[in-house]
């Protein structure tokens, strides 16, 4: 398995995984990036600056992957625009969940925030979705009390911020 930059003929397959994660956990449709307008045109919403989105391949088949990006602010004269990126559409294939990728592309996201001049890095997350919860602690992420931004996820009802500076 590889990690790579996406490509524009992987918007298809990741959209896929990310819509059948949601079906296969029930998880709310509205309020999420299952509803995202861009969902099927990730490939060129990362071309935007200070944004990366990677996957996972693995023999030609993408299996999942991760983003970063400027978190979206409600008030865009905030001067933390420029300082907080937002970890964003973490979805994996069950056949690679609890390989050690998901760390090893957050690792890369950070790295990559950390280039583009970010100290914060926000994520948002639903409450049942434990397992990712306890990887993001573990990875130095702590739980906030309320969202961040302009997401559009209110459904996400977990946030969470790690300092990366």
């Amino acid at each position: 398995m590889q990690i790579r930059k996406i490509q524009q003929n992987d918007n298809d397959s990741i959209a896929k995984i990310i819509r059948a994660v949601f079906h296969e956990l029930d998880a709310p449709k509205v309020g999420t990036a299952y509803a995202d307008p861009v969902l099927d045109t990730l490939f060129e919403v990362y071309q935007a600056s200070r944004s990366v989105y990677y996957v996972v391949e693995k023999n030609g088949s993408v299996l999942g992957g991760c983003g970063i990006a400027p978190l979206e602010m409600q008030n865009p004269v905030q001067s933390e625009t420029s300082k907080v990126c937002e970890l964003q559409k973490m979805y994996f294939a069950p056949e690679i969940r609890g390989t050690g990728y998901a760390e090893k592309i957050i690792k890369l996201c950070l790295e990559f925030a950390t280039t583009q001049g970010f100290e914060i890095c926000y994520l948002e997350t639903l409450s049942f979705m434990i397992p990712a919860q306890k990887l993001y602690e573990r990875m130095g992420f702590e739980p906030i009390d309320g969202p961040m931004g302009n997401t559009g996820h209110n459904s996400c009802e977990v946030w969470m911020t790690k300092k990366i500076v």
